[in-house]
């Protein structure tokens, strides 16, 4: 049985039995789990070698240094397949065209609906209720699946129709009302560089890998900046320094509910409420409000902001580049006067 480390070794000393065995058997077990949630079997040009090979690539070219960047809490195979996972919901964003035909559902999975943010939570599906047009049958679907737990088919036993019935009823209303209003008010980046908390995301297939996905704490040296050689905004962020500060992508309304803005509220003090500027370690760059021009406003702010806190190191992660719907080449350009601001760290290609 073979240490992480002779495992990583062997990945980047090029050996042909390591990589078939541990890289692509650990890819194995993601894509099973992932397929069963996603059919990704059944989407042409989604197939498992395909995705693993992409994979590879990624951490070839980083000579394989983020599969390293793990505490001694989380196992090797975890920490691979939840980024494997990464891979998975970039290629679904490609096929799909519209990554909203699965982030509502990816949204619930990483919500801690059993956690202190469950009472928030129910109030943004009320506020949803409260804001949208829907007959007394559609709320009442809504609250007994969101709110109080029941399946479809008791809804339906009490309401005397089909379970079936209840189901295309429940997903017309979450492509007509519940997805898009998430997608208005919550920054759901899911692919920026994020801390995937503690949360079960496999069900009953976690006893083929780990019971959790969990992250745990990078060396100190993970987040220095050497001054003289400007970095880039890791791809996890786990721990700050005290002098650290985390820029996220929120909404105006200050709802951060899914992706960076859960991390930073959970984790770094984002205030709930608060959808601009500096609270706790973090700083909140409004990105769901309209175009790519709507944000410019709030990113000048940001870097003015930098200017004047020298003593301070904002790392800022992809904003607006997940449910927001933007992309690298349309958002990197607002941050053009940021490299020459020293105390900025920009994700890779920005």
């Amino acid at each position: 049985m073979l240490s992480e480390t002779q495992i990583i070794d062997g990945f980047r000393r090029g050996d042909s039995d390591i990589i078939r065995q541990y890289f692509y058997g650990y890819c194995r077990v993601g894509y099973c789990i992932f397929d069963k949630r996603y059919q990704l079997s059944q989407k042409e040009n989604l197939d498992f070698m395909s995705l693993a090979h992409q994979y590879a690539i990624y951490l070839m070219e980083r000579n394989w240094k983020p599969l390293e960047e793990h505490s001694p809490g989380v196992s090797l195979r975890t920490w691979l397949i939840n980024g494997f996972r990464y891979v998975v919901l970039d290629a679904l964003k490609w096929h799909a065209k519209e990554y909203g035909s699965i982030s509502f559902e990816d949204y619930m999975l990483s919500f801690d609906v059993s956690g202190s943010l469950r009472l928030q939570f129910n109030r943004m599906i009320e506020d949803v209720c409260n804001h949208a047009t829907l007959s007394r049958q559609d709320r009442l679907i809504i609250d007994m699946l969101l709110l109080r737990g029941f399946k479809a088919n008791e809804i339906a036993e009490q309401m005397g129709v089909t379970p079936s019935a209840i189901s295309q009823r429940f997903k017309s209303l979450k492509e007509r009302v519940i997805a898009p209003y998430f997608k208005k008010n919550f920054d759901m980046d899911l692919d920026m560089p994020e801390v995937i908390d503690e949360y079960e995301f496999v069900g009953d297939h976690l006893d083929m890998c780990e019971a959790v996905i969990e992250v745990g704490i990078l060396p100190p040296q993970q987040n220095f900046i050497d001054m003289d050689k400007k970095r880039t905004t890791p791809w996890k962020i786990t721990r700050l320094e005290p002098n650290e500060i985390f820029v996220f992508g929120s909404n105006l309304k200050g709802m951060h509910g899914g992706g960076a803005a859960y991390v930073a509220v959970t984790k770094f003090g984002a205030i709930m409420g608060q959808g601009v500027g500096l609270q706790g370690q973090c700083y909140a760059i409004p990105t769901m409000q309209g175009g790519v021009e709507t944000i410019r406003p709030y990113v000048d702010e940001f870097i003015e902001f930098a200017k004047q806190h020298p003593q301070l190191i904002f790392l800022v992660t992809r904003i607006g580049c997940g449910i927001a719907g933007f992309t690298d080449e349309q958002i990197s350009p607002l941050f053009k006067s940021a490299h020459d601001v020293d105390n900025i760290v920009l994700p890779e290609g920005w």
